[in-house]
């Protein structure tokens, strides 16, 4: 444990009153050593290698991805300014929450992803319960990725093919590219993946400017039913719950305490973009606005928006994809030599993992094929789980036992006791609406040959 004088405030804050036990157990490694990838110096693959700013970069290409494509559709249905104050309390809620994992994260160094804290906090049963979950999510933001890949070639070809075949593409480039075992070099991948979301939304704006007659008159809720508008709010949360990848995040960083830099860039790049991307879309378009985003442009420039995003819808869910193969790599290989060896067992094992869990999510996407629906299936039964719930858990396991020892700890008590309410209220309410918007839909087009976008 570094001493006091070396940790960050942001720390120090909710350490300030830690108990002797508390600093004991943070402190002891469990049995595959305190660092979750041990000793590197002699490793011929090394994976803390990471500035903060390449963090923030891989941050920021992991969320800002599909999740924009939904948020012009969602603001149709709530209203502009409903839309907009949703969407920046999110924000703020979900970069406390990224906060409170990078808090955890310094206590217990160990820890590489969301089932080794599950195991920090409930032993071997929370660890392993947690670890399918947190698999899960990655796999079905994997599948997004690969649904909206296949919407993409059928935009591009006028449907010049099956879309399953189309997702088979997907899959095949999508697992191809998971192949490098470090995140330095995924890095290079999510630079280009931020740059071609960002030109693409740009060149959406200006295209559905020039094309439309005029901006809206008025902005027209369109949601008649509490259940429409949760199914619009489960869109706007699907863009703030990559908090399954923080972990993994910081673990390969060279100074993991440095994240909050990283987290606050990503925050603020992120929520200006959505903000502006939304409303300026919506602004023009109105409620025929389509989800994703991208096919409300005109019959030429939809083609030329989707040919631009084609990085990062393939290469936002490679990151995922990395992660999840990552986390059960770790857990494979973990205090074993084999970590950082380019042996037939290391890259096999690597290998076998990325194939089994790109196929699994190409599973979920044919099965799944309503964008809209999809991701709020994820936002709900997941999002809510990793980014509300179990952060808000993290704190106050941090600081049992002071609760109300001052003051500030009686507000943050408060705090973290509402983000559990509404972590709760959202996977109930989010799976409530998702499973209506499933039963309801008309749309035939699951393991079907027919034109998905």
């Amino acid at each position: 444990m570094a001493s006091r004088q070396e940790e960050p405030e942001w720390l120090q804050a909710d350490e300030s009153q830690a108990t002797s036990d508390d600093l004991k157990k943070s402190q002891e490694p469990d049995a595959d050593g305190t660092d979750p990838f041990g000793n590197e110096e002699e490793g011929e693959v090394q994976y803390r290698t990471m500035s903060w700013v390449q963090c923030a970069i891989l941050m920021i290409a992991e969320n800002i991805s599909l999740g924009i494509l939904s948020f012009p559709s969602a603001v149709a249905t709530l209203g502009m300014v409903p839309a907009a104050v949703i969407l920046v309390f999110l924000s703020v809620l979900s970069w406390y929450t990224g906060l409170l994992i990078g808090q955890f994260k310094l206590r217990y160094p160990q820890v590489h992803s969301m089932a080794d804290a599950g195991g920090v906090l409930w032993g071997p049963i929370g660890r392993e319960i947690v670890g399918i979950g947190q698999l899960l999510l990655l796999v079905f933001f994997m599948s997004s990725h690969i649904l909206t890949f296949s919407i993409l070639l059928n935009v591009l070809t006028g449907h010049g093919a099956c879309s399953i075949a189309f997702g088979v593409v997907g899959l095949i480039l999508s697992f191809l590219m998971s192949l490098p075992r470090t995140m330095e070099k995924v890095f290079w991948f999510a630079i280009t993946s931020f740059i071609s979301i960002f030109i693409a939304t740009v060149v959406l704006m200006i295209s559905v400017g020039v094309e439309a007659k005029g901006p809206i008159q008025n902005d027209v809720v369109r949601a008649d039913s509490f259940y429409k508008a949760f199914l619009a709010v489960t869109n706007i949360i699907f863009a703030y719950i990559a908090h399954i990848a923080y972990f993994g995040f910081i673990s390969e960083t060279k100074q993991p305490r440095d994240y909050p830099k990283s987290l606050a860039l990503l925050h603020i790049v992120e929520t200006t973009l959505y903000l502006v991307s939304a409303l300026i879309i919506y602004h023009y378009v109105g409620q025929d606005v389509k989800s994703p985003a991208l096919s409300s442009a005109g019959p030429l420039m939809r083609k030329v928006c989707y040919g631009i995003a084609i990085p990062t819808v393939l290469i936002a869910g490679v990151i995922a994809g990395h992660v999840a193969c990552k986390n059960i790599y770790i857990r494979l290989f973990r205090g074993s030599s084999h970590l950082h060896k380019r042996s037939m067992i290391s890259v096999g094992s690597w290998v076998g993992i990325a194939l089994v869990l790109w196929i699994v999510a190409w599973v979920i996407a044919e099965s799944i094929p309503s964008f809209n629906d999809l991701l709020s299936l994820i936002s709900s039964i997941f999002g809510s789980v990793f980014s509300y719930i179990l952060p808000a858990v993290f704190w106050l396991h941090l600081n049992r036992g002071r609760y109300f020892s001052t003051t500030r700890k009686t507000v943050l008590t408060i705090v973290n006791v509402v983000i559990l309410a509404i972590g709760f209220a959202i996977a109930g309410l989010g799976l409530y609406v998702s499973a209506r918007s499933l039963s309801e839909s008309t749309t035939n087009l699951s393991w079907s040959c027919a034109d998905n976008s």
